[in-house]
């Protein structure tokens, strides 16, 4: 049955302060996706081209039928004999247009790198491939010259480099690397255990078969009636069971809120009580965290379900979960693809758990990147990634309008993780925070990925709100531009339609800055027109941070 609490929110969204940097090294990806180019009359296709919300059977259906005719759209597209492309999601418009996520293999082997989204018109044309790799799958050899044992040795080395703790590996696997130019034969390995601020260790590790060079590394982990400490008196969704009440949402996929009491693996022990009353609004009380996620939880679920017609992270109408109480005075929170949920610290002390609205929203994004467009924590794809998150947990929290945490471009400005009460990012300016980058510069990549974000994040504000001063919720802002130019904004909620079907359909693994131009561009003419204001104001938001 339904718990009708408490209502209010609190923000806060990015999730991994500079804590987990060590982990999140670059080593230059050069791959640019051949984004879609964007096509059509100004005038036509606007309610068309939005994404339609598919029930359950019919996104099975499509996958189905993709899954079906994989062999020969492979073909159709110009693939080699050795590759096969194995379905990933598939995405409809209301005009019938449809978007098909693939991966991709050759010879068996999977190719790193090698996604691609295939459009198809509702006539069963196919209007255009957006490709990961420019270069064709092809290598010399599938012979390796080094052991699998011997790259998996190197690979926890490289980790522990970085300074993760308890570093180790179960071995490594061949696969094809088309993530950074010529496809070459290489192993992946993940390397396990823990980095230096506690947060698990999922680390990526590419090594060439033939040189034992690294050629790649990138983070899996992706830092991120109840009385809550941020939100306040929400209303809550949980179930019912005889005497007692769980914090089970039954209505938005199944979704449910652990307790690790301190603990770091497994799931730890639902939140479960003889009241329907969760958490009295301190830290003191465990059921208070547990309440802040439940919430953010059905906040997210309800935002990407209402404005996108999204159901769940992976589209198909099931939920993650959230654990609370993870590890002791860690401070920060994190998705996990692996285990499908968010976790969450109680930050400094113990005194400040990262469960606010905007940390759910930027951690079930996570969730929804790795599962469409799949962006690479590392490099520009990387800053491409957290922004996402960023973008959509300021979403999340204007759409819950909660009247304790008010709508703002204020990243984690509730958490106090800096221990100063000011906000972890700032979206209007994004190097007040001292480390952000506000404009795009050849080095953006090397920079921490929560820093390279900063570029979209500014990109993101410029679109829906526009360049200099404004009020906005009784916050100011004042956003530069890199060549002086003024933009006028479009709004948030059109910023925002643009920037997911550009995510679900036009990004992939390797977008970089210059893909996600060319990107949001395409998906601005095909919601509103390649001559309408929005496509000219997506332009010139992406000139005025120096992306062009």
């Amino acid at each position: 049955m339904s718990s009708r609490n408490t209502r209010h929110q609190r923000a806060t969204l990015a999730i991994a302060t500079a804590v987990a940097a060590g982990a999140l090294i670059s080593t230059g990806l050069a791959t640019s996706a051949s984004a879609q180019t964007p096509a059509g009359s100004a005038a036509a296709k606007p309610p068309a081209a939005a994404p339609a919300a598919l029930s359950a059977a019919a996104r099975t259906t499509l996958i189905q039928k993709a899954e079906a005719d994989a062999a020969g759209t492979a073909r159709q597209i110009g693939l080699g004999a050795k590759e096969k492309l194995v379905v990933k999601d598939v995405v409809k418009d209301a005009d019938g247009t449809v978007h098909t996520r693939y991966e991709r293999t050759y010879a068996g082997l999977p190719v790193l790198g090698g996604d691609l989204v295939v459009h198809t018109a509702r006539s069963g044309r196919t209007e255009g491939v957006t490709k990961a790799a420019k270069s064709a799958i092809k290598v010399a050899s599938l012979k390796p010259q080094i052991t699998a044992a011997k790259a998996a040795k190197q690979a926890v080395s490289a980790a522990r480099t970085l300074g993760s703790a308890k570093t180790s590996a179960d071995g490594a696997r061949k696969v094809i690397w088309a993530g950074s130019g010529k496809p070459v034969l290489a192993y992946e390995t993940v390397v396990g255990g823990l980095q230096d601020d506690g947060t698990p260790n999922q680390l990526h590790v590419i090594t060439d078969a033939a040189t034992g060079k690294k050629l790649f590394e990138y983070q899996g982990i992706e830092t991120g009636v109840g009385n809550t400490q941020y939100s306040g008196k929400v209303d809550l969704t949980t179930t019912q069971s005889g005497s007692s009440y769980t914090l089970t949402d039954a209505s938005r996929g199944g979704h449910k809120t652990y307790n690790l009491n301190h603990g770091t693996s497994d799931t730890g022990t639902l939140f479960s009580q003889s009241s329907d009353t969760w958490g009295d609004g301190t830290v003191s009380n465990a059921a208070t965290a547990g309440a802040d996620a439940a919430y953010g939880a059905q906040e997210t679920w309800d935002f990407y379900k209402n404005t996108f017609g999204r159901s769940g992270i992976k589209n198909d109408g099931k939920a993650a979960y959230s654990r609370v109480h993870y590890g002791n005075s860690y401070v920060n929170a994190f998705w996990d693809d692996s285990c499908f949920c968010m976790t969450y610290g109680d930050g400094s002390g113990d005194k400040d758990p990262l469960t606010s609205l905007d940390v759910a929203g930027h951690e079930m994004s996570h969730g929804v990147t790795s599962n469409t467009a799949g962006l690479e924590y590392s490099g520009e794809s990387g800053g491409l990634n957290e922004a996402t998150s960023d973008i959509m947990g300021t979403g999340v929290e204007f759409f819950a309008n909660n009247s304790t945490d008010v709508g703002d471009y204020l990243i984690g400005e509730k958490i106090n993780i800096n221990g100063d009460g000011k906000p972890l990012r700032y979206m209007d300016k994004p190097s007040k925070d001292g480390n952000s980058a506000d404009y795009w510069s050849s080095g953006v990549g090397d920079l921490d990925v929560h820093y390279s974000s900063g570029v979209a994040n500014h990109f993101f504000y410029l679109l829906s709100e526009g360049s200099g001063a404004k009020t906005i919720n009784g916050v100011s802002y004042d956003s530069p531009t890199h060549d002086g130019s003024k933009v006028t904004g479009i709004g948030r909620d059109k910023a925002l339609k643009i920037w997911y079907k550009a995510l679900t359909t036009y990004f992939t693994s390797t977008t970089n800055y210059a893909d996600a131009r060319k990107g949001t561009l395409s998906a601005a003419s095909d919601l509103y027109g390649a001559s309408s204001a929005e496509y000219k104001a997506v332009a010139a938001a992406w000139s005025a941070v120096s992306v062009s």
